[in-house]
């Protein structure tokens, strides 16, 4: 797949960094990608083999990702939200000969506490920053333009872009993901599991039948590549049928990220909701609870007119030429979710983890998105079944089996043996219903439903969703204890201080939210309380909260 795109787009753009504008041409990747193939000859490195990767998002970070794979060995990206010691843990727990990284990271890591670690070094400029034993990585590097004229002496051609034969089912891809369990599991994703979501993407197209990923197609990469959403989609995609990549290599304020999109102007936009959430509530709402719009918005015909001018100014906020935008990673506000649907905004919604690579259900055409789902079953590589006996109605854990799903859990059979039945099921550990046109809808997961004594089941990301959608909260968790609910809440202290909300009006609000709250909800989803937590959530690298740091009693919440 990456041969024929390099052969066939070799004058193009590749992939661009969007603060410093280096660009590397399709050419002139695979031409650095050649390089590091020579660079893992002079390593020893064989095929199997795995070369760790930490850095933000550059055109060098990308380089190592491909010639990685392309050279038959595997790539282990790692998140640069983890610590130095999950860092150290990953590359042994891998086994990783070879590490690069952005060189800061070096500082916080111990060689001695990686002791198989054969080599590592710079994304900046591949300089080797530590070297086991000898200098031969060192000497490689110093001598790179020639042994780059040894191997190539007619000069690199088109016909030199010639890659490793690697078996479908070849682990390529240990991806380490912390999950909210506390510890990390290193998902082994095949060349098959890949290719099978690439090859998905190629073909999706809008109404029209106009392919979303296409040659020249032009891609805004703000989500980390070290995880499967934005690697997938902003990067390996893009990649295969000629598009062009620009790079945001740090998380963006909103402000970077806005004029961002205006440079670049991309066609299709991937995100986690919390970007469409923060814009429908910070520049959204007060323009429909206050002023003249909230006037016209009760005037029949004349909010239609609103809804069309509000649509407008989204789109030209996002570059003009989005054509979809596609949100993952967690689940969408329910509020948001109908006020864009309200204004026919060209949004879907879907649904993956790291062990599918990730794509389980999407549906790519906005107009057929069915709102509160997660899209459909991507039913061309995938199996869906809900373990419920009324998949339509009766919430059960939702089981996927297919080409998307991976081989397991490296070197770790017991948590594989319990993730993919003998039947070749992979227990997502999310429970949901199902339509009949393989429309998925997620309720929660298996881990956080609550049952209570009287059989009923709770799913707390419900009662949150509501709860995060009322005055002055920012974020919410709802935990139980004793038979009760409790919630805690995380107040938007940029709100409270702008409006100088003192400590008293904020009790005040949290009181009547609560109120709110217990008569919108079953009477045994009610809440007892809700307080004030003081800071945000602990989060996982994908922004997931790790509510196993929360309870009851060590909070003595009453």
């Amino acid at each position: 797949m990456y041969e024929q795109s390099f052969r066939a787009h070799r004058e193009m753009s590749a992939v661009t960094d969007y603060f410093s504008g280096e660009t590397y041409s399709y050419y002139g990747f695979a031409k650095e990608i050649a390089k590091l193939h020579i660079l893992f000859d002079e390593a020893g490195i064989k095929p199997k083999d795995k070369i760790a990767l930490v850095g933000r998002n550059t055109p060098r970070w990308c380089t190592v990702y491909i010639a990685t794979i392309t050279y038959g060995a595997v790539i282990v990206p790692i998140l640069q939200d983890f610590t130095s010691n999950d860092i150290q843990h990953i590359v042994n727990h891998s086994e990783s000969r070879l590490l690069f990284l952005t060189d800061s990271f070096w500082d916080g890591l111990d060689e001695d506490a990686m002791p198989e670690l054969e080599a590592v070094m710079s994304l900046t400029d591949y300089h080797v920053i530590f070297e086991r034993n000898g200098d031969k990585m060192s000497k490689c590097i110093n001598s790179m333009t020639e042994n780059y004229r040894k191997r190539y002496p007619r000069g690199f051609t088109v016909d030199d872009i010639k890659y490793a034969d690697v078996p479908n089912d070849q682990v390529i891809l240990l991806n380490y993901t912390s999950g909210t369990t506390g510890y990390s599991k290193g998902v082994m994703l095949t060349c098959n599991n890949l290719t099978g979501n690439v090859a998905w993407m190629s073909g999706i197209a809008d109404k029209n039948g106009d392919l979303y990923f296409h040659k020249g197609c032009r891609t805004l990469s703000f989500l980390p590549l070290a995880h499967a959403f934005g690697c997938t989609v902003d990067f390996l995609e893009p990649l295969a049928v000629g598009g062009h990549i620009t790079l945001l290599g740090r998380i963006p304020t909103p402000k970077i990220l806005l004029e961002a999109i205006q440079k670049v102007q991309p066609g299709l936009i991937c995100a986690v909701p919390m970007i469409l959430e923060k814009i429908y509530r910070k520049q959204i709402m007060p323009l429909l609870e206050k002023g003249p719009l909230s006037i016209a918005m009760k005037l029949p015909l004349v909010n239609e007119v609103v809804f069309a001018q509000i649509k407008k100014k989204l789109l030209s906020s996002f570059g003009g030429n989005l054509r979809l935008f596609v949100v993952g990673g967690a689940p969408m506000n329910k509020e948001t979710e109908a006020f864009l649907m309200k204004i026919h905004f060209p949004f879907t919604v879907g649904y993956g983890m790291t062990e599918c690579g990730p794509l389980i259900s999407v549906t790519p055409i906005s107009e057929e998105f069915k709102q509160s789902s997660c899209g459909r079953i991507i039913k061309e590589n995938l199996e869906v079944r809900i373990d419920s006996p009324d998949k339509q109605n009766i919430a059960g854990e939702i089981l996927v089996r297919g080409e998307h799903v991976m081989k397991g859990y490296y070197k770790n059979e017991k948590d594989t043996a319990a993730s993919i039945d003998s039947d070749g099921w992979l227990h997502t550990g999310d429970m949901g219903t199902i339509d009949d046109d393989g429309t998925l809808y997620i309720r929660g997961r298996c881990k956080t439903m609550i049952l209570t004594s009287t059989g009923q089941n709770i799913y707390p990301e419900e009662i949150e969703d509501k709860l995060n959608n009322m005055p002055l909260v920012l974020e919410s968790l709802v935990l139980e204890h004793g038979g009760k609910l409790y919630g805690l809440v995380v107040p938007d202290f940029e709100t409270c201080e702008k409006e100088g909300i003192d400590k008293e009006t904020l009790k005040a609000t949290m009181d009547e939210n609560l109120k709110t709250l217990n008569a919108q909800v079953a009477a045994y989803e009610r809440l007892v309380s809700l307080t004030v937590y003081p800071s945000e959530f602990e989060k996982t690298p994908k922004k997931s909260i790790k509510r196993y740091l929360y309870n009851v009693s060590k909070l003595g919440i009453e």
